[in-house]
């Protein structure tokens, strides 16, 4: 036996033993949308008028614009609640692609892989999310469309990717979730008040997306160094292409936001991403996946560039989730 195969087994023992901490996590630590979160409780009603609605300064760029900020009170709820509505609904969307891609991906698996038991685990655990994040669209009451036409229509394609180019597909689900994981963990560690539906939705999402997000960091680092030296640099520059485009796809509203609250031009400048505050924003949801890329073997010269010019470049986090450290 060589050194190469015996130091392979190894790295795969350890591997599949990941895998099955992860299931085992699943099994021992989830969360039901219908029996953790009490809908009917009156703290959970949606009345007029709730300032909880309004969006916070410090979690959400455009509760921190003057423009925003000038705005009636009543005119702040409703924007709130629109865009908090809209961002359950884009989430939910994500989650309906990701399940699609992620049982293409199992279906070829073969009997007792770690990877089949886990994925199957976690599809599990999004189906409950795509319910929770419907049930706090319905309960606002908002008619929002989430994601943008051009993403609708192309959505039934995406989850081919699971079984055909599984390195690429599980860089877009990094891509949606990370910025969502970011902006929800900066939610929940803010000061401010928010409604007990967004505070209970984002803490379980938040919860069981560090195992999600954990698995697709260790799927990247086994099967990127594996890739042959050509298809491992094209991933290299399909990498931030893949990030910037869903972050925009997730983070930013549609059209009909804009329309419908008669918002200036220049303030969706200020937002996405026009201004120096803005910018670094959208470089922090990825420190943790330049890190990924770096560890991985995905960050080259020319890579780099491709990062630099998308102005998702920067820092990488020494450890994920390692809490963002403004400059004085």
């Amino acid at each position: 036996m060589t050194l190469t195969t015996a130091t392979d087994r190894s790295d795969q023992a350890r591997y599949d033993e990941s895998l099955t901490m992860l299931s085992e996590a699943s099994v021992h630590k989830h969360f039901d949308p219908f029996e953790d979160i009490d809908w009917d409780s009156p703290e959970f009603a949606v009345i007029p008028n709730d300032p909880r609605w309004v969006l916070q300064k410090e979690s959400d760029p455009l509760g921190s614009h003057p423009w925003y900020q000038a705005l009636p009170l009543e005119k702040q709820i409703e924007i709130g609640m629109w865009r908090q509505a809209n961002v359950a609904k884009v989430g939910l969307q994500f989650e309906n692609i990701l399940i699609r891609g992620m049982m293409q991906y199992v279906f070829s698996l073969e009997n007792g892989s770690p990877e089949a038991r886990y994925c199957t685990h976690e599809t599990i655990e999004e189906c409950n999310h795509t319910l929770m994040f419907q049930e706090m669209v319905n309960r606002i009451g908002k008619d929002t469309p989430g994601m943008g036409p051009l993403m609708r229509f192309v959505s039934p394609f995406l989850p081919l990717a699971g079984s055909t180019l599984p390195v690429i597909f599980f860089m877009g689900v990094l891509a949606g979730e990370e910025p969502i994981d970011h902006i929800q963990k900066a939610v929940l560690r803010e000061d401010g008040v928010i409604h007990p539906i967004m505070k209970g939705v984002m803490a379980i999402h938040v919860a069981e997306e560090a195992r999600h997000i954990s698995f697709a960091h260790q799927f990247l680092r086994r099967r990127v160094p594996k890739m042959s030296k050509v298809g491992r640099f094209f991933a290299s520059l399909a990498m931030p292409i893949i990030m910037r485009i869903l972050c925009d796809v997730i983070v930013i509203p549609p059209k009909q936001f804009w329309r419908e609250f008669d918002i200036p031009k220049q303030v969706k400048k200020d937002l996405f991403w026009g201004t120096p505050e803005a910018r670094q924003t959208l470089r922090d949801y990825f420190a943790d996946v330049r890190m990924l890329a770096t560890d991985s073997g995905l960050m080259n010269p020319a890579s780099r560039l491709v990062w630099k010019g998308l102005k998702i470049d920067g820092k990488s986090s020494r450890y994920r989730s390692e809490p963002v450290r403004s400059a004085a």
